[in-house]
């Protein structure tokens, strides 16, 4: 594990995403709100926020940190979800890790409230887009437009 005893606690915020594929059914019933295991958006928000907040607890190398904000959305798109995944914190190191694992395992409760109707459902493309603060500053998938709109410059 990385030292960071000396590091001076900066704001910190990182955003991750996950994709859930799914069928046209699928598509139907949450828009009908018709899935047989209950409220799918409240269930992934509230496993996705957890994940934040348990993250050091699950890779071994991750520092314990104050996670001090987290956010869990989800756009439906033709035949998938995106979920993004924000933490923020004020404190010694990143947290990177807590937004990537907050999108998986917000998505993975999206697999599990679902897959009773399509066991095709598949959980992808988990990865950073973006994180700011600390010595290295902001750093932004290429590509993507900023959350303020500025795009990458």
């Amino acid at each position: 594990m990385v030292d960071v005893t000396a590091k001076q606690p900066t704001v910190r915020s990182a955003t991750a995403e996950s994709t859930v594929l799914v069928s046209p059914e699928v598509l139907t019933a949450l828009a009908a709100g018709t899935v047989a295991k209950g409220d799918v958006w409240a269930v992934a928000r509230i496993a996705g926020i957890q994940a934040t907040k348990k993250c050091a607890e699950l890779l071994p190398l991750a520092h314990v940190i104050g996670v001090h904000g987290a956010s869990v959305d989800f756009e439906i798109e033709q035949d998938r979800i995106r979920v993004t995944a924000t933490a923020r914190t004020a404190d010694r190191t990143g947290v990177e890790m807590e937004a990537m694992t907050a999108a998986s395992v917000a998505g993975l409760a999206i697999v599990d409230m679902v897959k009773g109707l399509d066991r095709s459902v598949e959980l992808t493309g988990v990865r950073l887009l973006e994180k700011t603060g600390g010595r290295s500053g902001t750093w932004r998938r290429d590509g993507l437009e900023s959350r303020d709109g500025r795009g990458d410059s």
